[in-house]
């Protein structure tokens, strides 16, 4: 995730320093950019959210299967 973001931010400067506009289009360009990549980010963060909640299902449903069975009510 770091190194996308870091390639993200290199390659957003090197597109500024290589191919300069006028101020307005830049400006322009910038708000874009920052909107695109503020919703590449909310849309990570969901996707990471998600698992990281599948992932806890998971392991709380083991720890409730092994509770059970030490227990003596399954198995």
């Amino acid at each position: 995730m770091k190194s996308f973001l870091a390639g993200l931010g290199l390659g957003f400067g090197i597109g500024v320093l290589f191919a300069p506009m006028r101020g307005d289009d830049m400006r322009e360009m910038i708000a874009v950019r920052a909107s695109e990549f503020g919703d590449t980010a909310r849309e990570t963060y969901e996707q990471v959210r998600e698992k990281a909640q599948g992932v806890a299902t998971a392991i709380r449903g083991e720890q409730s299967a092994d509770e059970g069975y030490r227990s003596g009510t399954l198995g």
